[in-house]
């Protein structure tokens, strides 16, 4: 399968918005189909936060949201926050393509690092982040603000 990396463009909206919702779903969680509108505004601007698609055959089959922050203990980083493939797509390359065009602009940008998360039972992302990444045992904790 020959992929594709590019930023989203208009065109994809439909498309992307169909795998941000199987995104949440596989996360479990529920967001008002405002937050959706107000995403890909954000994503279409390009200012604070950054997406790429992932196109085989014209369709959209990939999606990555990423932002850059500082760092009290070194230069800016770079957090890639969603990866998301089409079930179709998975096992031919297209997060990895993904992941490698986030640490591309993340190089162009002198990031100091590129992280990410994952949930634990996550098997089937891991096998391939444990190829391209070093797991370095964190936990993440959730403190409630509402």
């Amino acid at each position: 399968m020959t992929t594709e990396i590019a930023r989203l463009r208009p065109e994809d909206r439909a498309r992307w918005e169909g795998l941000a919702r199987g995104y949440k779903a596989f996360y479990k969680t529920e967001i008002p189909d405002s937050d959706y509108e107000k995403a890909w505004a954000r994503l279409m601007k390009g200012e604070d936060i950054h997406a790429f698609g992932a196109h085989a055959g014209g369709r959209l089959v990939g999606i990555t949201h990423y932002f850059f922050h500082a760092h009290v203990w070194m230069g800016d980083v770079c957090y890639l926050q969603d990866l998301f493939t089409d079930e179709a797509a998975r096992g031919k390359g297209v997060a990895r393509a993904l992941i490698e065009a986030v640490a591309k602009d993340a190089r162009a940008r002198r990031a100091t690092r590129l992280y990410w998360l994952t949930q634990e039972d996550n098997t089937r992302a891991r096998a391939l982040y444990d190829k391209l990444a070093k797991y370095n045992g964190f936990i993440r904790y959730d403190y409630p603000l509402d």
